[in-house]
């Protein structure tokens, strides 16, 4: 027999654990019922009830329940909102001045766009910016297929019923304004890879509702949705994708345009090093080696060696971390390059690096790609990085066949 209803007490729920963990939809009515906060704060955090009933993360029934309760607390229902989102352990490593700016603009309700270089971390800050100012996120990558649709909501077909009916479906800004109103916090939306879409032909109604908030953009059955006060929109786009002055003036009219580029020295080491103590401790890789490896490569691509030369392009140093986790696990007792560490390098480098870099290579940059590692397997007699430079080779040998033939 189901326990009597009413409101739940801190020392009936206590009296009741075993049955609210037996029943999750017993465990939904005492957390809609709750008396008090501290009966949540004892069911997250001393039972965890939510991952006892929805598993590691997601947002399954009882987290939507502790999410829309007027007891739940906003700490409360941001570690409901991320349970197993990695970010929330790291460290925040752009540059302060991108960090002080960016919770800025979105203070001053502004739409935010962080642009730089392939591997800077722009999707990450972007959780990390997210979760500095909202009780949680959506995160969606834009493909060339999106239209205004997929960011306001659609009107699509249902054959569930063997007959054709039409169901209302959010678009991603739309569903953070629904779930900002259920669960009576800020929510943000995050659109990772933006220049992947017509960026003007996605963003049309949106640009109108920043402009005036109280447009409706799209109905449901029961609401109408206008872009609210609550809802933050944080997106991220790569430069090699196109340049900033590239881009419809209506975008960066509306947007803050941050650029995330450039890590210090300071925060290099404490990410090499991280990566290395994670991954490497069991590994026949000579780890200082493997890290001066990381530095030097970095810093050649992005600057230079100090001389005539400048820097081959930007390039970001989350791709190491590729690398590590690749030589971590073939590296070690058992691993298929146990015995040639050198040579496991190499084919990192060619898998995890080198395509990332002729994706957005120029001709010039190509050639520029084959000397900078052909100086680099010189000077690293311990590893062997003939692969990484055949497959720049090899792209330098493509791109003159294509210009030999246009000719």
């Amino acid at each position: 027999m189901s326990p009597e209803s009413g409101e739940y007490t801190y020392e009936r729920v206590r009296d009741l654990t075993d049955t609210i963990l037996d029943d999750s939809e017993f465990a939904r009515r005492v957390i809609q019922q709750a008396a008090s906060p501290q009966v949540l704060d004892y069911l997250v955090d001393d039972q965890e009830i939510d991952i006892h009933h929805d598993g590691e993360q997601g947002l399954g029934d009882v987290r939507q329940a502790i999410l829309q309760s007027n007891h739940a607390s906003f700490k409360l229902k941001q570690k409901v909102a991320t349970r197993g989102d990695y970010t929330t352990e790291l460290d925040i490593l752009v540059p302060d001045s991108v960090r002080k700016t960016a919770l800025g603009a979105i203070e001053a309700g502004k739409p935010v766009v962080l642009y730089g270089p392939t591997g800077t971390g722009k999707t990450t800050f972007a959780k990390q910016l997210a979760l500095k100012t909202c009780v949680g996120y959506t995160l969606d990558t834009a493909s060339p297929s999106w239209t205004s649709q997929d960011i306001v909501g659609r009107v699509a077909p249902d054959y569930s019923q063997n007959s054709i009916s039409y169901r209302k479906e959010l678009g991603c800004v739309s569903k953070a304004v629904v779930r900002s109103r259920e669960y009576g916090e800020k929510y943000a939306v995050i659109i990772d890879e933006l220049t992947r879409a017509d960026i003007s032909q996605i963003f049309g109604q949106l640009y109108t509702a920043i402009e005036n908030p109280h447009q409706t953009i799209f109905r449901t059955e029961d609401q109408t949705i206008e872009l609210e006060d609550n809802v933050n929109i944080i997106c991220t786009m790569n430069m090699s994708d196109r340049t900033v002055n590239q881009l419809d003036n209506a975008i960066t009219r509306r947007f803050a345009m941050i650029k995330v580029s450039d890590y210090e020295e300071e925060q290099l080491e404490k990410l090499f090093s991280r990566w290395t103590t994670d991954h490497l401790s069991e590994s026949t890789v000579n780890t200082e080696e493997i890290k001066e490896l990381f530095r030097q490569d970095y810093r050649r691509l992005n600057h230079g060696d100090g001389s005539e030369n400048s820097g081959v392009m930007q390039f970001g140093p989350m791709h190491y971390r590729d690398v590590a986790i690749f030589l971590g696990s073939t590296t070690v007792n058992g691993g298929v390059y146990e015995d040639d560490p050198g040579r496991a390098v190499g084919e990192a480098f060619r898998t995890y690096i080198l395509p990332r870099l002729l994706n957005s290579a120029t001709y010039t940059q190509v050639d520029d790609l084959v000397t900078h590692y052909s100086e680099l397997d010189d000077d690293f007699e311990m590893f062997d990085l003939l692969p990484a430079t055949e497959l720049a080779k090899s792209e330098q040998q493509t791109q003159q066949q294509r210009m030999g033939m246009d000719n």
